[in-house]
C-alpha cells in the first residue's frame, strides 16, 4: 500500500446515507444542472483568469468557489481564526470527506492543489489543472515521496499557499477520520513555512452552540469507496437542508525540532482530535480538540 494512498473503511452503502428531508426530483435536477454548469464555466474560464494579476485572480477564484456549493443546494458557514495570515508559504491541511471539500477550501484559502500525476494526462481537465497551478505528484510509489516533498517545499519557499488532504483518502466523517500522513509536513519544515489546519464538516441542519456546530451528520455528501461521481452528485442535490461548515484554525509553525510526525499529529489533533478517537456518549462522534486558539469567529456565506 502506498504511503500516499491509505485505504479508508468507509463505503457508499454504509456511510453515504441521507436520513433527513429530500427534494423532489425536478428541483433536484435543476440544482444538478446549475451546479454542473457553474463548474464547467469555471473550467472554461481558467485560461482567461490566468491572464489576470494575482489579486484579481484570487478574488475571482474565491467567488466562484463560494458559488459552487450553493449551486448544488448546500449552504456554507465559515469560521476564521483571528490570527493574521503568515508572510511566507502556507501549507493548508484539511480532512477529506467529499468532492465539495475542494471548492470549500478554495473559497476561503485559494492555493495550489496537490493532485496525483495521472490527472495531468486527462483530456482537457489535466491541461486546465496544470494552468491552475496544480502540483502533480506520484502518490503510488514510496520512492517518489522525496521528490514530491521537494516539489511542495519549493512552492512554499516561493510564498505560495499549497492545499493538501493528508489523510490520503476520503472518510465519511462519522468515525474520526484517518491519520495525517507525515511526508507532506516535511515540506513545510524544509521551507520553514506555516501549517494552516482546516476542519470540514457537513450537517443536515445549521444549528450551532457556543463553541461547535451541532445537528445530525450529513452522510449524503460523503464521497467514499467506489461511489460513482454521478451517484454522489444526485445524492447531494436530493438531500435538503445540507450545510457545510469550514473552520479555518490557528496556524501552526513548522518547527523542525519537533519533526514531521509530531507536526502531523498536532495538525490532526487540531482538525479531528487525537488519532485514538474519543467517543461522546450522545452522538458517537469523534471528539474534537477544544484548544482555545482554535475557536474562530464566525462568518456566513448565504
Amino acid at each position: 500500500m502506498s504511503g500516499w494512498l491509505p485505504a479508508a473503511p468507509c463505503t457508499p452503502d454504509g456511510c453515504a446515507r441521507h436520513t433527513g428531508a429530500v427534494r423532489a426530483p425536478l428541483p433536484a435536477a435543476l440544482l444538478l444542472l446549475s451546479g454542473c454548469a457553474l463548474v464547467l464555466l469555471g473550467v472554461a474560464c481558467v485560461p482567461l483568469v490566468r491572464l489576470l494579476g494575482a489579486g484579481p485572480r484570487r478574488r475571482l477564484t474565491r467567488r466562484w468557489a463560494r458559488a459552487v456549493p450553493r449551486a448544488f443546494g448546500v449552504r456554507v458557514l465559515v469560521r476564521h481564526a483571528t490570527d493574521r495570515a503568515p508572510d511566507g508559504g502556507e501549507l493548508v491541511v484539511a480532512n477529506h470527506i467529499s468532492w465539495l471539500d475542494i471548492p470549500l477550501v478554495a473559497s476561503v484559502l485559494p492555493g495550489r492543489m496537490v493532485a496525483k500525476r495521472e490527472i495531468r494526462c486527462w483530456p482537457l481537465l489535466g491541461s486546465l489543472a496544470a494552468l491552475g497551478g496544480t502540483l502533480f505528484i506520484d502518490r503510488d510509489r514510496l520512492r517518489a515521496l522525496p521528490a514530491a516533498v521537494r516539489t511542495i517545499a519549493t512552492a512554499l519557499r516561493s510564498g505560495s499557499r499549497v492545499v493538501v488532504f493528508p489523510e490520503g483518502s476520503t472518510w465519511c466523517g462519522r468515525g474520526g477520520g484517518g491519520a495525517f500522513r507525515p511526508a507532506v509536513f516535511q515540506a513545510a519544515i524544509d521551507a520553514r513555512g506555516t501549517v494552516r489546519p482546516v476542519r470540514i464538516s457537513y450537517r443536515a441542519s445549521a444549528h450551532r452552540t457556543a463553541d461547535h456546530w451541532s445537528g445530525p451528520g450529513a452522510g449524503a455528501v460523503a464521497f467514499v469507496g467506489a461511489d460513482p461521481l454521478a451517484a454522489s452528485l444526485w445524492r447531494v442535490v436530493r438531500a435538503a437542508g445540507l450545510t457545510a461548515h469550514i473552520d479555518v484554525l490557528a496556524p501552526i509553525p513548522a518547527d523542525s525540532e519537533d519533526g514531521r510526525r509530531a507536526l502531523a499529529r498536532r495538525a490532526r489533533t487540531a482538525v479531528l482530535g487525537p488519532e485514538e478517537p474519543r467517543r461522546t456518549g450522545r452522538s458517537g462522534q469523534t471528539a474534537v480538540a477544544s484548544d482555545r486558539a482554535n475557536r474562530p469567529a464566525e462568518s456566513v456565506h448565504h
